[in-house]
């Protein structure tokens, strides 16, 4: 299967009909994944519109078949938007017990490829095979060996974009879907990048395509020929940098070997149960602020937030959003935790524990984020937030705390000398 972009279809999925020798970094992408996996152990829903969707409370679609994204069904949509839109759309519940051991044996698959495998998420990750061509033979034939087992030993399709750098790799598989290789040699990637609209490149989200459109920039080759003042005052030095790079095709990151972390949560069980709404909020943050600076400093960021609650009877609910961006935003995540809790509505009920929870984790640099202008909110608040990084790692985790915690113990110490239990997972 060949590219088809808008613009001209430069190479196919053959090797042999490409200079691949230079392209050593492969960027393997399952499709649609959940709903792949579904459709494995579901046959009869081979060809309909489907999505994998909670239908408790105000869900979202995780991910959806190729036949329900056709009728504008996609991950992170409300699913009273996506009935509205395939009123005829199956849902399936998700069971990620069943997509943790699919990832698990798709890792595998690429370890066997190649030991330099950084994982992105449970159904991507970047494979650097230079140093396996004498063994295996050329980076395009390389790519065909992981597909084609993923395709016969667990029934799943994957799309793999190999070049030379990690943008252009990553760009490649998004081209090649579904269930394509796409080779893009060094030669050809301006020819293939520049008529591209501005949406391909690595950080350039709805909001901030809207505003190069604004000043003219329509396509990548225009980001490509702007003057740098022009450029920089509309996404910021940085930004200007790092568009004007990516527009060339350059990106000088290494593939990193790393295993995907799945989650990170923290929790609490309070000394006194509590029915107190601000209570339960003002924790929500305390844990919010905790796990922020650990997923920060782990260089990740999680597109899912949870919330467990334990009742005083023990009965346990959770709910989960799926954000537009991944984040590592403590007031972003808060802001979800608090958006969960509101949904599960415990005013009349006591509450014993309370947990956030952060899944579907990727690394940051690998993030495509909205660039700022005049609103600096997400630039500014991370900002702030890894100057509170910097201090607690001086002065202790107390030492700057949001101002609704300050001054207060915490719910989990009482009056009454209760005692604070609180058990980070991973």
């Amino acid at each position: 299967m060949g590219a088809s972009t808008g613009a001209k279809r430069i190479v196919t999925d053959d090797p042999a009909s490409v200079d691949d020798s230079e392209c050593t970094i492969l960027h393997a992408d399952m499709d649609a994944f959940f709903a792949s996996v579904e459709l494995r152990r579901r046959p009869e829903l081979v060809g309909r519109p489907m999505m994998v969707a909670s239908t408790a409370g105000r869900g979202v679609v995780l991910a959806a078949t190729y036949e329900a994204r056709a009728l504008g069904v996609r991950s992170a949509m409300p699913v009273v938007t996506a009935r509205a839109l395939a009123p005829r759309v199956v849902i399936v519940e998700p069971d990620m017990a069943a997509y943790q051991a699919a990832s698990r044996a798709v890792m595998r698959i690429f370890a066997d490829v190649t030991p330099h495998v950084e994982a992105l998420s449970v159904d991507e990750a970047f494979l650097d095979v230079a140093g396996m061509r004498r063994i295996a033979g050329r980076p395009g034939l390389i790519a065909q060996a992981p597909r084609a087992r993923i395709q016969d030993e667990l029934g799943l399709a994957c799309t793999i974009g190999a070049a030379a750098t990690k943008f252009m790799a990553k760009l490649s598989s998004s081209l090649a879907k579904p269930d394509g290789l796409l080779i893009v040699p060094p030669d050809q990637v301006v020819g293939l990048l520049h008529p591209l609209g501005v949406e391909w490149l690595w950080g350039v989200g709805p909001k901030t395509a809207e505003h190069l459109r604004r000043i003219g920039l329509k396509t990548v080759g225009q980001v490509a020929e702007m003057d740098f003042a022009t450029l920089s005052s509309v996404v910021g030095i940085a930004g200007a940098k790092k568009l004007h790079e990516l527009a060339w095709g350059r990106d000088e990151r290494n593939v990193t070997e790393r295993a995907a972390e799945s989650s990170m949560s923290a929790d609490e069980t309070f000394a006194k149960d509590t029915s107190e709404r601000e209570v339960l909020v003002r924790e929500l943050l305390r844990l919010s602020d905790k796990l922020a600076r650990r997923i920060r400093a782990s260089g990740q960021r999680a597109r899912t937030v949870a919330i467990r609650i334990r009742y005083s009877d023990f009965s346990t609910v959770t709910r989960s959003v799926t954000l537009e961006t991944a984040t590592d935003l403590s007031r972003t995540i808060h802001a979800a935790a608090v958006a969960q809790l509101d949904r599960l509505g415990v005013a009349g009920r006591t509450v014993r524990l309370v947990g956030v929870r952060l899944e579907q984790l990727v690394p940051a640099d690998e993030v495509s984020e909205q660039m700022q202008f005049g609103d600096l909110s997400e630039p500014g608040w991370r900002q702030a937030e890894s100057v509170v990084d910097q201090v607690a790692a001086k002065f202790g985790s107390a030492a700057m705390r949001p101002a609704s915690l300050l001054g207060s113990a915490g719910p989990g110490i009482q009056a009454s000398g209760g005692r604070r239990k609180e058990r980070p997972t991973s």
